[in-house]
């Protein structure tokens, strides 16, 4: 299986990373090919411009790149922090940019306006990965688990992928190497149940 996993979090050391390096670890061990994106050292431009709405008009060779690779792909890991019940800006700008019209999902040619996309990504799953310094049980009964909603119903149903799983690891402040190094290893273990072994 081709799978792309996409990062975004600026600091190399953060837990963000290790969680990216130790899911393609598991995936490459596992036999699948892997494409690790970090975006902020990719230096990924989130900036959506008026001149690529359209999905009609040519967008630059790099988004192409982006787009034919996440549409190809087999499975989809993101890795990012919960800020303020958020992805990062730039994580925002590559799902502006990337998962266009075309790409991601098309709308009924009988639509007349009221958005019934028909999602066009192959992959058979979507791991997110988040890190938070919010307690979970506060982050779902406070805030509504707004994470939750944005992957789960507004990207990935609506662009065709019905297996989606999410892991939030918090909290992340707080935390304890033994801690992390437990965290780390559930990736091994998701990363094995939703893609396992090539036999």
């Amino acid at each position: 299986m081709k799978i792309s996993i996409i990062l975004a979090h600026p600091d190399p050391a953060s837990l963000n990373h290790a969680i990216a390096r130790t899911a393609e670890a598991g995936l490459r061990a596992n036999g699948h090919d892997v494409i690790l994106h970090d975006l902020y050292a990719e230096r990924f431009d989130p900036i959506l411009n008026a001149s690529e709405i359209s999905e009609t008009v040519p967008v630059p060779p790099e988004i192409e790149r982006y787009g034919a690779e996440i549409s190809s792909a087999d499975g989809i890991v993101i890795v990012h922090p919960n800020w303020w019940g958020q992805p990062p800006a730039i994580l925002k700008g590559w799902i502006d940019r990337v998962l266009r019209p075309g790409v991601a999902y098309r709308f009924l040619d009988e639509d007349t306006g009221e958005g019934i996309p028909i999602g066009l990504l192959k992959a058979k799953a979507a791991v997110i990965f988040n890190t938070a310094n919010t307690p979970s049980e506060r982050e779902r009964n406070v805030f509504g688990d707004p994470l939750q909603q944005i992957w789960g119903n507004c990207i990935f149903e609506l662009c065709g992928i019905k297996e989606f799983h999410r892991e939030i690891f918090t909290v992340v402040v707080t935390s304890s190497p033994e801690q992390r190094r437990e965290w780390l290893d559930h990736v091994r273990e998701i990363m094995d149940q939703y893609f396992p072994r090539r036999l």
